[in-house]
């Protein structure tokens, strides 16, 4: 009989990591054990998939607010500082606003709206229409957008954050103001000195700022990209990718992290003669269609994956030959004439009707999203996740 099971991922379980322990022993051994405990083979093309959070934590790579302090006053001379485009999250901002706030005399917060990046609300997109308001030109001061939406909170959280911010910065001992604008370019008739703390735009928004005359611009990629006093860094994202561990203290996006799964491939090969594919996951990449927040603060997936998981997938509609090219077929010759379709499709699908549909994406990016939610984000206590059968299709027995 043909087999029947294709993908399964499985979350495993793992001992709670600190600094300086040894992932690539802790991640070969769960895998070895859970596969005996479980009764499954390790198989070649399995993948092995470790959150970014256990790796940074192996390497104690954290900063304080005293840290981003520092980096920030440095960086931006301690005055009056911009934040444009900042996410609306007590895990993913907080923190690191406290640390702007810390090294600086006033902080203007500039909000986009109705939502942030990633998706989160801080006002319904009909309520704007409904008051008149053009997100693309107007600029809001608080008052103003008090009068037009009062006080609003977020649908999970329950905060709101305008306050919630602002309060972080007078603790902080800073001045603070926000303002409501969409064009990055409403920073500047507060101040010069900005960081841009959006992170898939960040790019177009310092080029933006910069050309329109602001003096000192820096991403939070450009915070803590270099070490503070003894300090925990990130050299390409800094403080993108960071998330709450104290109140004084974030967990910065893990380091350069190649050789790790590297090493994890040789080990595991070692000890099955089988070639697994591992990979370092964040966040994964997809919408929530209810609270409308799009999983993805981290800058990227995957910072780090084995060579086997580099590319997007080529994969046939299977839909699209049953219903067209084989119409006429039913049962076994329907199975067997999409095999054979399988067999020899080209290496290269892109722009091919036969494809249409499939889903366009990295390979790390549609395995980030399966390790994401397997693994959740709570009190799982699976921080690895292994994938089988991810490579195959309808012809693998």
């Amino acid at each position: 009989m043909s087999r029947m099971v294709g993908t399964v991922s499985r979350g495993l379980r793992a001992p709670i990591i600190r600094e300086g322990d040894d992932l690539v022993k802790i991640v070969t051994e769960t895998v070895l054990e859970a596969s005996k405990q479980e009764g499954f083979a390790v198989r070649d093309r399995d993948v092995v998939a470790m959150t970014e959070a256990i790796v940074a934590r192996a390497q104690g790579n954290y900063a304080t607010v005293a840290d981003i302090a520092a980096d920030v006053k440095a960086k931006l001379g301690g005055g009056t500082i911009g934040v444009v485009f900042p996410i609306m999250s007590r895990n993913r901002f907080a923190i690191c606003l406290r640390g702007i706030a810390s090294g600086a005399k006033k902080v203007i917060v500039q909000l986009s709206y109705p939502s942030d990046e990633v998706g989160n609300h801080l006002i319904d997109d009909d309520l704007v229409d409904a008051k008149g308001v053009d997100p693309y030109t107007d600029v809001l001061d608080e008052k103003k957008y008090r009068e037009l939406f009062g006080y609003t909170k977020h649908q999970f959280t329950g905060v709101d954050y305008i306050d919630y911010y602002k309060q972080l910065i007078a603790e902080s001992g800073a001045e603070a103001e926000v303002i409501f604008a969409n064009n990055p370019k409403a920073i500047l008739q507060y101040t010069k000195d900005v960081i841009c703390a959006d992170i898939h735009t960040r790019a177009r928004t310092k080029r933006v700022l910069k050309a329109a005359g602001a003096e000192r611009v820096f991403g939070l990629d450009e915070i803590m990209n270099a070490p503070v006093n003894g300090s925990g860094c990130n050299e390409k994202y800094g403080l993108l990718g960071s998330n709450k561990a104290t109140e004084d203290k974030v967990k910065l996006f893990p380091r350069a992290c190649q050789g790790l799964v590297e090493d994890i491939q040789k080990e595991l090969f070692k000890a099955t003669g089988k070639n697994v594919e591992v990979m370092v996951y964040g966040d994964g990449a997809f919408k929530d269609p209810v609270g409308k927040i799009w999983e993805l603060a981290d800058p990227i997936v995957s910072p780090a994956h084995t060579a086997g998981l580099a590319g997007t997938p080529n994969e046939l509609k299977l839909k699209y030959l049953a219903d067209n090219d084989f119409a006429a077929l039913d049962g076994d010759a329907l199975k067997e004439a999409i095999k054979e379709e399988i067999r020899k499709k080209d290496g290269n699908l892109v722009g091919k009707m036969v494809s249409e549909g499939t889903t366009p994406r990295q390979l790390t990016d549609l395995l980030g999203s399966l390790c994401d939610l397997t693994s959740g984000s709570g009190d799982k206590g699976t921080p690895i996740v292994y994938i089988q059968g991810y490579f195959d299709n309808y012809t693998t027995e």
